[in-house]
């Protein structure tokens, strides 16, 4: 897919570019890159290996930025990620991508913008900001997700908590990182250190950088507030467990002196009180200290 830089994004073809001196936006996979980069006068020092794409990063070189996205899928943020390449010289614009992720960005930025690419920073505007158009939207699901486990947990209601919130602490910690790259690359591209943009348009970049600084503290938030229903969760595990201590601790009380009265009466010697008729004896001893017990544990309010 090549596209023409104007008012809107207009299809064309690369010869026409060529011949024609035009700016241009240049959508290729990873087996024609190579050869569409040196028709654009694109120079790059480096392999193109979208499988080797880990982070969102930008690198500058003499003749061009080089820059890498790692898009994670909002519906499998755990699974794989969206891989791409890009490179920017004076001109033009290449995007490597395997599969029709960026075609699919294109054709939504043809409908809902207005201005959609008239210049090389507008379009990286529009095209970062529309694959990060749903993820507060997502981090609202996620915040909603923690609230419910938050009411669950207060209702007692805490079988799974554990299976249910460590997918989701793990989602956010890897969505704050994505995050925290695309927000240094937005730096970078506001520093222009090879002169590709103008001055007058930097702003873009600078927008972006303050849309993934929003979006990191929001998941820094959904961190703290996972952090405090977790804390509140072991509260009532804690608290449960000290009700079973406190439940043993009571039958150890109760049992321990009439073991030992049971223990002091079973011991049979010859010349032992009561030894023929003690029965009796030993039961209602057995319930004065039980009766005893019961009454003491009433006024310090154990049960």
């Amino acid at each position: 897919m090549v596209l023409e830089f104007g008012e809107r994004l207009i299809d064309t073809d690369i010869e026409a570019v060529i011949e024609e001196n035009k700016d241009a936006i240049v959508v290729s996979s990873s087996k024609w890159a190579k050869q569409l980069m040196e028709q654009l006068g694109i120079g790059y020092e480096g392999e193109i290996e979208l499988s080797k794409v880990g982070f969102c990063k930008i690198e500058t070189q003499q003749e061009c930025l080089a820059g890498s996205l790692s898009i994670p899928k909002l519906l499998d943020i755990l699974g794989s990620r969206y891989k791409i390449l890009f490179f920017i010289n004076h001109r033009h614009i290449m995007i490597v991508d395997d599969d029709d992720f960026t075609e699919r960005l294109i054709r939504r930025i043809r409908r809902r913008k207005t201005h959609q690419g008239e210049t090389k920073e507008k379009f990286l505007y529009n095209y970062i900001s529309e694959f990060m158009n749903r993820d507060l939207e997502v981090l609202g699901e996620y915040e909603r997700s923690i609230m419910k486990m938050e009411e669950d947990v207060l209702h007692g209601k805490t079988q799974h908590f554990q299976e249910n919130i460590m997918p989701l602490r793990r989602k956010i910690l890897m969505l704050r990182g994505y995050y925290d790259e695309i927000m240094d690359m937005g730096k970078e591209l506001e520093e222009n250190e090879n002169l590709f943009f103008s001055k007058k348009q930097l702003k873009y970049f600078g927008t972006i950088t303050d849309r993934a600084d929003r979006l990191m503290g929001k998941t820094v938030h959904l961190l703290e507030y996972l952090q405090q229903v977790q804390d509140a969760y072991q509260s009532q595990i804690d608290a449960k467990q000290n009700q079973n201590m406190q439940f043993l601790t009571v039958i150890s009380t109760i049992f321990f002196p009439l073991t030992l009265i049971t223990s002091w009466y079973g011991m049979n010697f010859k010349n032992m009180p009561e030894l023929n008729r003690g029965y009796p004896g030993v039961i209602m001893l057995s319930v004065l200290v039980l009766v005893v017990c019961i009454i003491l544990f009433k006024k310090k309010k154990i049960f």
